[in-house]
């Protein structure tokens, strides 16, 4: 009895055992792994092109829902929040609470090496699509030169809004309907029904 994965064929006497030739028609694909294990995909592409600085944060309002939905299911690396927080000119600190994420799980996923839990990675991928949001408005206006949408959006989280009942839109990060909100927001700036 021999298994698909290990056929060995019979030595004849006196030689020692060789592999039973494939058949030319079957093509073995191999997916490579990364570090951690697992199979590597266009989303961790992405990723380690986003850690190696060749891609902004922002760039990922411009992909498709179904990319960005691969993106959270393969995992957010947690090296990624260091990243956004120096990008917004935010502690590392101020960025967890804004989304609502223990400082402590993401940083020893960090040191770990570690990706973010779908939920977590859902909220990073929301942070996201605001700045590349903000960053489309403003390079729709024609006037790009000089303005840093991370930075820019870092502070509109941290600013009472009137709308909001004085309240600040960074308080709504932590939930996907509150990410919803705050980005109808940014949108309505754009239009000018809001200011």
């Amino acid at each position: 009895m021999s298994s698909p994965k290990a056929r060995v064929r019979r030595a004849p006497k006196g030689g020692a055992p060789t592999a039973a030739p494939r058949h030319p028609r079957t093509k073995t694909k191999t997916t490579p792994v990364c570090e951690t294990g697992r199979r590597t995909t266009g989303s961790d592409a992405w990723w380690r092109a986003f850690l190696r600085r060749e891609r902004s944060i922002g760039s990922l309002h411009g992909i498709t829902p179904i990319e960005r939905i691969g993106l959270v299911r393969s995992g957010v690396p947690a090296a990624a929040m260091g990243i956004i927080a120096v990008d917004m000119g935010i502690a590392k600190e101020k960025l967890y609470v804004t989304l609502g994420m223990p400082r402590a799980t993401i940083e020893r996923k960090a040191r770990h090496q570690q990706r973010l839990s779908p939920d977590e990675g859902e909220r990073v991928i929301g942070l996201a699509r605001l700045i590349g949001q903000v960053d489309q408005i403003i390079h729709e206006s024609g006037n790009p030169d000089g303005f840093d949408s991370a930075r820019w959006v870092a502070a509109w989280l941290d600013r009472p809004l009137p709308a909001l009942g004085g309240h600040r839109p960074g308080t709504l990060m932590d939930t996907a309907e509150g990410r919803e909100v705050v980005a109808r927001f940014i949108a309505q700036m754009q239009s000018g029904a809001y200011a």
